[in-house]
C-alpha cells in the first residue's frame, strides 16, 4: 500500500539531483535512437510514482540512477569506458558518498535487459524500481512508438513474416540486427512478467494488453486480413 507521503530530501540532495539532470541533458543531447532526455525524465517520472509503494527504498539513490541510467550503455555511449571514467569522476566532484556513487554503478551496470539475458542480476530494492520504470517506458503506447524510432535508426526493417523470432538470445546475438516486430515477440511481451514491485506490475498490465492489440492489428493489415 502506498504512503502517500512526498518523497523527502534534503536540499542538497534537490541540488545534487538538478546538477545530475543537467548533465544527463548534456550528455543525450544528440540521441535519435529512443534513449533521449525525454525517455529519462519519464523513468525518473515512473520511478517516483513507485517509490511510494516502496517505502524502505532510498529515494536518493534512484532517482540519481534513473536520471543516469543511460549515459554509459552502449547502445547510446560509443566509448563505454570513457564515459563510466568521466560519470565517475563527475559524481566524485559532487562529494556523493562513495557508496552512494557504488550503489549507482550497481544499479546502472546491471540493469539492462541484455545484462540479464543469461542470468538475472541482483539488484538492490533502488535497483528493481528504476529497471521496472525503465522497462515501463518500453512497453505501452509509447514504448511502441519508441521501438519503431530505434528500429528506424539502426536501420532494421518492419517487418518479414520469413524472418521468425529467436527462441535462444544471448548478450552477443541480441545486438544482431532482426524485424521490428520480433523485437515485440523476444524482448517487449514477456517484460509484463519481469516486474520486480507490485506497482509496476499493475502499471505494466494495460500497457501489455496494448502492444499485444496492436501487433495483432499489424499483422492483419500486413496481411490484407483487416
Amino acid at each position: 500500500m502506498s504512503t502517500d507521503q512526498p518523497i523527502e530530501l534534503t536540499q542538497e540532495q534537490y541540488q545534487i539531483i538538478e546538477k545530475i539532470r543537467i548533465y544527463v541533458k548534456q550528455k543525450l543531447a544528440n540521441d535519435f535512437s529512443g534513449h533521449d532526455m525525454a525517455h529519462i525524465e519519464r523513468v525518473v517520472g515512473l520511478a517516483k510514482k513507485i517509490l511510494p509503494y516502496e517505502p524502505k527504498a532510498n529515494a536518493f539513490i534512484v532517482i540519481l540512477s534513473a536520471y543516469l541510467h543511460d549515459v554509459i550503455d552502449e547502445k547510446v555511449i560509443n566509448d563505454v569506458n570513457q564515459a563510466t571514467n568521466e560519470l565517475y569522476n563527475y559524481l566524485n566532484s559532487l562529494n556523493i558518498l562513495s557508496d552512494d556513487i557504488k550503489m549507482i554503478f550497481d544499479i546502472i551496470e546491471n540493469m539492462s535487459y541484455r545484462k540479464n539475458l543469461t542470468g538475472k542480476k541482483t539488484l538492490s530494492l533502488e535497483g528493481q524500481i528504476v529497471q521496472d520504470a525503465d522497462r515501463l517506458d518500453a512497453i505501452g503506447a509509447i514504448g511502441i512508438g519508441r521501438t519503431f524510432y530505434y528500429g528506424g535508426n539502426k536501420h532494421n526493417i518492419m517487418h518479414d513474416p520469413t524472418i521468425l523470432p529467436r527462441t535462444v538470445i544471448n548478450e552477443e546475438n541480441y545486438k544482431l540486427p532482426n524485424t521490428v516486430i520480433n523485437h515485440f515477440y523476444e524482448k517487449l511481451f514477456l517484460l509484463k512478467d519481469m516486474m520486480n514491485t507490485e506497482k509496476a506490475k499493475k502499471l505494466a498490465i494495460s500497457r501489455h494488453n496494448l502492444l499485444v492489440e496492436f501487433v495483432k492489428q499489424f499483422e492483419n493489415e500486413w496481411q490484407g486480413k483487416d
